[in-house]
């Protein structure tokens, strides 16, 4: 009989992870934890890793050492993945499929069936604002419209852990507020988001921060605390400051 996972006191938790690819070192020594009903945003240029520590917290992958915990399960454990959602930054939608059936479908993956399946595919349809064109097939679509669909989707489960990479692209900025809203009301419901922008305001909607930067982790905290420690009060000023300081081990 295999004895079930003990839930550990914060949905993740890596321990000096490090993940080579051959020669190529793209992550070095990270260590941190999320709480519940913390949002988390990874903060960084493209090649910093952040797509690969997602990967790793996703199952998708194997540190080369160190430990990933998610959920209570060392990772990878497809026992985590129906309480985690996923919004890729590339759209894994079915163009031929319309707005509704590619929520359905995703939601029938997950269990959910009936009435319950219709009512949250409708709710989920109304967050993104695209109830009135549930019936148009994806490929139709813009790619602000395709994002948006792609949220739904990762949210129609309900789940417990959500990755979000990238999930304003292409969102008109009014939306854009109304979806961090949302990401807020998640939070106070204890579910734990983690998030990759570009977006220096969104960053600094996020409970903390982690700053990766050719795979390190140069720091870890609230964005207020990180504005402190740079000695700059505008936000993207202290990204920079912590962007093109030495490479440190935060």
């Amino acid at each position: 009989m295999t004895t079930p996972a003990i839930p550990d006191p914060a949905p993740i938790a890596l321990s000096h992870v490090s993940k080579t690819f051959g020669t190529v070192r793209a992550l070095t020594d990270i260590s941190f934890s999320v709480a519940a009903g913390e949002t988390f945003g990874l903060i960084g240029p493209n090649g910093s890793g952040k797509t690969t520590l997602i990967r790793l917290l996703l199952g998708l992958g194997q540190p080369t050492s160190g430990s990933v915990r998610v959920l209570g399960f060392a990772m990878p454990d497809r026992r985590a993945a129906r309480q985690i959602g996923y919004m890729t930054q590339a759209s894994a939608l079915y163009g031929e499929l319309s707005v509704r059936e590619n929520i359905q479908f995703f939601a029938a993956l997950y269990g959910l069936h009936g009435r319950d399946l219709r009512a949250r595919a409708a709710e989920v349809l109304a967050l993104v604002d695209l109830a009135d064109r549930a019936a148009s097939p994806v490929q139709t679509l813009s790619g602000g419209m395709r994002q948006r669909v792609s949220l739904a989707v990762a949210l129609v489960h309900r789940p417990r852990l959500l990755f979000l990479d990238e999930p304003t692209v292409g969102i008109d900025p009014e939306l854009r507020h109304t979806f961090w809203d949302y990401f807020a009301s998640l939070n106070a419901q204890g579910v734990t988001i983690v998030v990759s922008t570009h977006h220096l305001d969104e960053a600094a909607r996020c409970h903390r921060l982690g700053l990766l930067r050719f795979g390190t982790l140069l720091a870890v905290d609230t964005p207020a605390a990180l504005r402190a420690q740079s000695g700059q009060d505008d936000f993207e000023q202290a990204f920079l400051y912590f962007a093109q300081r030495p490479q440190e081990v935060a």
